[in-house]
């Protein structure tokens, strides 16, 4: 039996960031994803979406944050499994000690001592609009992720939605597309104050308790029909691409049969990142406590504090606080991601 010390659940930026303190503090490491590239959500949804809250950046491609953190994790060689679903969790005492047994979909078993949840938001998939045209038209000219923002270039646009994704889109691509159009169902959005702000001051046509009620087109989408939901008027023009950003459908898969103790669909966790289950922790998005912020820069501190706490979960030698890195050994110059 391969045994480690920890395994993370979750190859996103909480993944990441805790995979290399793992290795900071000397501990055998494994990360299991189910998606078939590390990164998570950064590479999965929106690679060329810049992202304004990560401290040290003015502003940085998502593609590009996990390129860096990628690179990051690696430099201590943790064993890597990607395109896994972890199905069952179970666990014994050897020696006095607590070791984790992990299944995944195949039959295929991983042994460890401690166990960090890093899924995000877990499984997830996009809020779909319940407008039979829309999903006629998935593929051609209606989309919910952008992968490739060259693929939008030149052509004239609709955003629907009033969250964060959907403003940062209008940012993100003023000056790409020819003409961008964002419609709202109500007039309070979603978003941080500042990009609501400079959605205001862009290019982007900005519409108020709007709503789609109808898409034109052929084979591709070639137009649209909005009314205004308070008065029921209603517009149409030509648009070639439509956004929806509408939020994702979010589902913890596996994870709730392990009698963890979940709130809505997140887990509950102490200041130490502690599940109700000793050995068990969790950081990011997956998580909730009073005051608890769902951003990548929360994640990396929670990283932090979990796997130190691992640590002396593992170890009850070992110091909770080691030190800061600057006092510790320099990191070795391991490989590229």
């Amino acid at each position: 039996m391969d045994l480690f010390d920890l395994v993370i659940i979750g190859g996103g930026p909480t993944g990441l960031f805790a995979a290399y303190y793992s290795g900071l503090r000397g501990m055998k490491t494994k990360i299991i994803d189910a998606l078939p590239q590390l990164g998570g959500q950064l590479t999965a949804l929106y690679p060329e979406k810049y992202i304004y809250d990560v401290a040290g950046f003015t502003k940085v491609f998502a593609k590009d944050l996990a390129a860096e953190l990628i690179q990051q994790a690696v430099q201590y060689d943790p064993e890597v499994c990607l395109e896994e679903k972890i199905t069952s969790m179970d666990f014994h005492e050897e020696g006095g000690k607590r070791v984790f047994r992990l299944t995944n979909e195949v039959g295929r078993e991983h042994h460890t001592k401690g166990i960090l949840l890093t899924v995000g938001i877990g499984a997830f998939a996009p809020r779909k609009l319940t407008l039979q045209d829309a999903k006629r038209f998935e593929g051609s000219g209606v989309f919910y992720f952008v992968k490739n923002r060259d693929s939008l270039r030149g052509k004239k646009l609709l955003i629907v939605g009033g969250g964060d994704s959907a403003v940062d889109w209008a940012l993100n691509l003023d000056g790409v597309a020819e003409d961008i159009t964002l419609i709202h169902r109500r007039d309070e959005f979603r978003a941080h104050e500042d990009s609501v702000k400079k959605l205001f001051d862009g290019s982007a046509r900005v519409k108020l308790f709007y709503e789609l009620k109808a898409i034109h087109g052929n084979n591709h989408v070639e137009g649209v029909t909005i009314f205004q939901n308070r008065t029921m008027e209603e517009e149409s023009f030509p648009v070639d691409q439509i956004l929806l950003n509408l939020g994702f459908v979010a589902n913890l898969g596996a994870i709730k049969d392990w009698g963890l103790d979940i709130e809505k669909n997140d887990v509950k966790v102490t200041s130490r990142m502690e599940t109700n289950i000793p050995g068990i922790y969790a950081a990011g998005d997956i998580v909730t406590y009073p005051g608890k912020l769902k951003l990548i820069a929360t994640g990396f501190g929670e990283a932090a504090v979990a796997v130190n706490a691992i640590k002396s979960f593992i170890d009850p030698a070992a110091k909770f606080f080691p030190g800061h890195s600057s006092e510790m050994a320099p990191p070795p110059s391991g490989r590229r991601a």
